[in-house]
């Protein structure tokens, strides 16, 4: 699937430029920094601005060490680009081989984030912040994840997870499909995907992926989050070689986000805070 280049995001926010919400008389809450880029109900608005909500995220609370969980092959910037946007990126997966890919000039951590973080690599209180782009669908363990994620996390520092959702339609059958079936419809309509490509598919069980706060707050306060944020999306461009279906479900989207039917929604930004302690 391809996306539009990333975005930057209209701001709105109650703080000048080059001012770090550390030096404001009062730090901005995760809903107020995310109001403050003006999100769209659909899923495009997601993937163009999900680098410029980072390094928002990243200037208001004066965040500088991110840790992308998941990033393997395919991390979130280069060295030079991660050095030019003042972020230190440390690129986590969990299999050496993925590491291995990882464009050179960055650092990287070998750890499971739902596992038990034995690890020589792992770093307790060591991130200012955590990232990750479509990995938590593949995480067997979400809500260890989460409580991994809190232990990583500096005080104050502040985690993001874009994930996609059940019960959105085209994700539920993926989900419902057995995993031969639903890798032989990936790989034909995006041949990128195929074993050996640069985007493989893997096996997603969409442990806790939902779009809905009331769902997802019990677990992430007992994952140690007192200050959350869950940000919804509907659509998606899975149908866009499939004339017909392509705007049965197009239009079915759109009435599910004026609606606000969290149900069926397609994807999600899950944006936690650790306190500062």
């Amino acid at each position: 699937m391809s996306f539009a280049p990333a975005a930057t995001p209209r701001m709105s926010l109650d703080i000048t430029p080059g001012e770090t919400a550390t030096s404001a008389q009062a730090e901005p809450s995760l809903s107020r920094v995310f109001a403050g880029l003006a999100p769209d109900w659909h899923s495009d608005w997601a993937w163009e601005n999900y680098e410029a909500t980072i390094l928002a995220l990243a200037r208001h609370y004066g965040l500088r060490s991110v840790c992308e969980i998941g990033g393997g092959r395919d991390p979130l910037f280069t060295a030079a680009q991660a050095a030019q946007r003042g972020i230190d990126l440390i690129v986590n997966d969990i299999d050496a081989g993925e590491l291995a890919l990882t464009p050179s000039g960055l650092k990287t951590a070998r750890f499971d984030i739902a596992g038990d973080l034995s690890e020589p690599d792992v770093a307790h209180g060591g991130y200012d912040m955590m990232v990750s782009r479509m990995v938590f669908e593949h995480i067997d363990g979400v809500a260890q994840a989460w409580r991994n994620v809190h232990a990583l996390l500096a005080p104050g520092g502040v985690a993001l997870a874009f994930f996609p959702t059940l019960w959105a339609p085209v994700f539920a059958l993926n989900h419902l499909l057995p995993e031969k079936a639903s890798r032989a419809i990936v790989h034909a309509l995006f041949p990128s995907r195929r074993d050996g490509g640069g985007d493989p598919k893997f096996p997603a069980l969409y442990d806790w992926c939902r779009g809905n706060s009331r769902q997802l707050a019990p677990m992430l306060k007992q994952a140690g989050f007192s200050e959350m944020h869950v940000q919804p999306f509907w659509g998606h461009g899975y149908f866009e070689r499939l004339p017909g279906l392509r705007e049965v479900d197009k239009a079915f989207n759109a009435l599910a986000a004026k609606t606000r039917w969290h149900f069926v929604t397609t994807y999600a930004y899950v944006l936690v805070r650790k306190e500062r302690g």
